[in-house]
């Protein structure tokens, strides 16, 4: 029986939290037998990449790489707060496979990601509109992921269609979800306050 595929993308406004990493242990423990594929959001590091563009005028083509080199270290981070799931940090999908042979956990380098995903069609736009959640997105549809969960810390209502109000998600998110949809079957979407967890 084939595990299922869930791709986890953990927001970058839960990497101050001291907490963060025992909680999330038990949270992907809660999971097996799943296939995880973790991904980091931006938060404080890419926060950096925004100021600089802000007072360098250094335009979106610029800072979108700098954002994603950014997101590189917060993969290493990610990885470093989960030592007992041996975790990978990876650059593309075929060392996914190789690491869920080991049951270990990879987490995957988005600037790897983004460089190779550039040369398909309808890769993510350099724009700070387009963010980690899109990102995350892009990702559940190319791997052919069962579910994709967002992990935030702010209280997410509960919607089907995935617009962007309220700024919960980018624009491109739900149209990258719709297209996911329509090319390997159902996405499973779930967003939720990961600082409630399991309070909730």
């Amino acid at each position: 029986m084939n595990k299922p595929t869930i791709v986890v993308k953990v927001g970058g406004s839960l990497m101050d939290w001291p907490e963060l990493g025992p909680r999330l242990k038990d949270w992907l423990s809660s999971l097996s037998p799943a296939q995880i594929l973790l991904i980091p959001g931006g938060g404080p590091t890419v926060d950096v990449i925004r100021d600089l563009d802000r007072w360098h005028r250094l335009g979106e083509e610029s800072a979108h790489w700098l954002a994603l080199r950014a997101l590189t270290l917060n993969a290493h981070f990610l990885a470093g707060i989960l030592p007992s799931f041996n975790p990978m940090v990876v650059a593309d999908f075929q060392d996914c496979k190789s690491v869920w042979s080991n049951l270990a956990l990879p987490v995957l380098d988005p600037f790897s990601f983004v460089r190779i995903d550039e040369g398909l069609s309808n890769h993510l736009p350099h724009l700070w509109t387009a963010t980690s959640d899109s990102l995350a997105a892009r990702v559940a549809w190319r791997i052919g992921a069962q579910k994709l969960i967002l992990l935030k810390s702010c209280s997410v209502p509960q919607k089907s269609d995935w617009q962007s109000e309220a700024g919960l998600v980018d624009p491109l998110f739900s149209k990258i979800i719709g297209k996911a949809a329509t090319a390997g079957g159902p996405l499973e979407v779930r967003a939720f306050n990961f600082r409630d967890w399991p309070y909730q």
